[in-house]
Parts: C-alpha cells; sequence; structure tokens
C-alpha cells in the first residue's frame, strides 16, 4: 500500500506571532507548512516552485492585502487552481460574499479556536480529493466508452527491427504524452513519440489532435512516395498555426522513419529532448540532436533531418522529459546527463528492454513529476 504524503499548506500573515503559532499547529496536525509573512513572499515562493494544497490567508495585510493576492493568484494560470482560504478577524458579510465572489473556498474568522480551524481546513481538502477523485473517474470512464487512446498496447513487428516502449501516466491520469507507430509497408514504418505541454486531462484532450494531423501528414506523404521526416514536420507545424483550437497549443514531437531495406533511420524532431544513441561495438552511449522548433510555436519551424546508421546490436532511445525530470528536497529538477549515466550500464546485455523497464524505469528512484514515456529501437 502506498504510503499517503501529507498535506501541504501555504500559511499567508503579517502578525508574525499568529503565524508562528498556526504553523506550529498544523505542524502538530501532520501538515506540511510553508510560511509567508506577506503576500508578496507568497508569491515568491509559489514562483520559487511550492506548490500547496491549499492557501490560508490572512485578509488584512499591509502593501498587498488578502483579495488583491487571491486576485494575482486568478489571473496565473499555475496557481488560480489552489484551493484558497481566507483567514481574518472579521466577520462583516459583505467581505465574506467579496472574498468567495474571488472563487475562495471558505472564510475562517480568526478567533475560531485553531483545533477547528485545522478540522475545517482538513474537511474541506477532503472535499477537494473527493470531487477531484469523482471527476477523473467520469472522464475515465468516457474514455473508456469511447475506446480512443494515445498509447498504443502493443510493439509493432518491424523486419531487422525490435520496437519496445514503456509509458507511465502522472499520478495514473492520462496526460500529454502520445506515441504512435505508423506502417506504410513492409519496408516503411514511422515512430511518433509527442509530448502536449500541460498536465493530465487538459494535455491528453489535445493529443488526438495532434495524432491526427501527425498521421495524416504522414499517409499524404507515402502517398506521394516523400519519405522525409522534415517535410512531413513542417507540414503538421503548417496547419497546426492555423488550428484555432490548436494554434496556442506547443508540443514536441520526435519523429523516426525506420528503412527495413537499407536499415537506415531517418530523424526529425520538434523541441524534442536529444535521443540517446548506443553503440555495440564501442560501448558508448552519445546524443543524436535536432534543432526544430515546438510546433505550434511558429510557422517556420526550421526542421532538419537527421540520418542514423544502426549496426547489429545498436539501439536507439526517444523519451519525454518526464524520464528526466525529478524532484529531491531542493525542488523539481531535469537532469538529462543523469539518465544517460544510469540508463548506460544496462546496454551491455542483449536487447533487454523489458528488464530495464522494470528494474530502472519502473522503480521509485526519484519522485514522478510528469508522464514518462520510452521508446527503444534495437538493430537485430
Amino acid at each position: 500500500m502506498a504510503i499517503q504524503k501529507p498535506k501541504e499548506i501555504l500559511l499567508v500573515d503579517d502578525d508574525q506571532l499568529f503565524l508562528k503559532l498556526i504553523e506550529q499547529v498544523f505542524k502538530k496536525s501532520g501538515f506540511k507548512c510553508i510560511a509567508a509573512p506577506s503576500a508578496e513572499a507568497a508569491i515568491i515562493l509559489l514562483q520559487e516552485g511550492a506548490k500547496p494544497d491549499i492557501i490560508l490567508s490572512d485578509y488584512l495585510m499591509l502593501k498587498m492585502n488578502g483579495f488583491e493576492f487571491r486576485r494575482y493568484l486568478m489571473n496565473d494560470p499555475a496557481f488560480k487552481d489552489i484551493p484558497f482560504v481566507f483567514l481574518t478577524f472579521f466577520s462583516d458579510k459583505d467581505l465574506v460574499e467579496k472574498g468567495l465572489d474571488l472563487q475562495a473556498i471558505d472564510y475562517v474568522i480568526k478567533d475560531t479556536p485553531i483545533n477547528v480551524i485545522v478540522s475545517k481546513v482538513n474537511n474541506i481538502l477532503f472535499a477537494v480529493d473527493k470531487q477531484r477523485e469523482l471527476s477523473e473517474n467520469e472522464i475515465k470512464k468516457a474514455a473508456k466508452s469511447l475506446n480512443i487512446k494515445s498509447i498504443p498496447v502493443k510493439s509493432p513487428d518491424i523486419k531487422a527491427f525490435s520496437v519496445d516502449f514503456w509509458h507511465q501516466a502522472y499520478h495514473d491520469i492520462p496526460g500529454g504524452d502520445f506515441i504512435d507507430f505508423i506502417k506504410v509497408n513492409d519496408r516503411y514504418n514511422f515512430i511518433v513519440l509527442g509530448d502536449i505541454m500541460g498536465k493530465k486531462w487538459m494535455a491528453w484532450f489535445f493529443t488526438f489532435g495532434f495524432l491526427s494531423y501527425v498521421r495524416s501528414a504522414v499517409r499524404f506523404a507515402a502517398f506521394n512516395q516523400e519519405y522525409s521526416t522534415a517535410r512531413i514536420l513542417q507540414q503538421v507545424n503548417d496547419v497546426i498555426c492555423f488550428d484555432e483550437v490548436l494554434k496556442d497549443i506547443l508540443s514536441s514531437l520526435s519523429l523516426l522513419l525506420i528503412d527495413s531495406e537499407t536499415g537506415k533511420v531517418s530523424y526529425a524532431g520538434a523541441g524534442d529532448l536529444p535521443l540517446l544513441q548506443y553503440s555495440c561495438e564501442t560501448g558508448e552511449l552519445s546524443s543524436v540532436s535536432s534543432s526544430g522548433l515546438l510546433l505550434g510555436l511558429f510557422e517556420h519551424g526550421n526542421y532538419t533531418e537527421r540520418e542514423i546508421v544502426l549496426k547489429p546490436g545498436d539501439r536507439l532511445f526517444i523519451f519525454t522529459d518526464g524520464m528526466i525530470d525529478f524532484v529531491d528536497k531542493t525542488g523539481k529538477k531535469s537532469d538529462y546527463n543523469q539518465f544517460s549515466k544510469t540508463l548506460k550500464p544496462f546496454l551491455e546485455k542483449e536487447n533487454n528492454f523489458r528488464y530495464i523497464a522494470e528494474r530502472l524505469f519502473a522503480g521509485d528512484l526519484n519522485e514522478q513529476v510528469d508522464d514518462r514515456s520510452i521508446i527503444s529501437i534495437y538493430k537485430n
């Protein structure tokens, strides 16, 4: 059974004595506390990476008061959905209505016994979690009934190559990562790995729009026998930039074409992470990068094409940034080089992707902060 993480609360109050008192009580009640002596200090903490489950803020503060603080958070997509509770000595009806109009979940009077305040916050968090769970279950049921997927069920069969993949959704909720394997014929196979900017269901919703454009561009290119990954990416980007729904949504994309007849792999990337290529002959792991821009960023993506030659025993890894992102005591970090160093010792044996997935990717070496997806291409 997974150990439940303590809830994190951001306490904001310019009354230092009260702030220390309430911080101690919440800590004794099992909360992880972040204390800020002003709204301005709280904003800095949030901008530096603090991710509270709830904010409890005083109303009457110098410079920026509680209402101004709440308005600031509502105007920032990163903070507007954090549950917010006002804390004040005043019980004026107009003030209460004004605070609730700012989508604050509740209003707590300061002379309420502190243990009651803690219980009230616990009840609010329980209600928020329950509502989120109900909403997610409804979306899961809808997705299941429609039978739509952004991650394939199985790996493709490609002559002279072994292709495997591993995917883990963030908090087990489908997100912005998408994978596709498009077979043109016995000779040509396309591999697609994308990552919509955003989290969970909101990002997941847009994966199907991007996937449909990628599939259409690949089929159109195959029909005209123009197998250029760079040109296909540019065509996808052209359409997205003029799509009223998707034009403000950004996505990275790795597009590869495997030619089973020549054994060559063509690659073009749109704002993606450099691929990792392992040489069986030298035992070295090197990066293969692309200069293309994120899909939807600008009309001219400047996509370039790389040709990768894999010899028998060589491997190629394509992955999203969830594989290199992690959280430690200092906050969220990304470390591409560390991921490469961690992966390399697993590559000395023959094709053992399942072993790697079980021992490395699925392990809890670092806390997951995003969807994780990786595709392995092995030259038989």
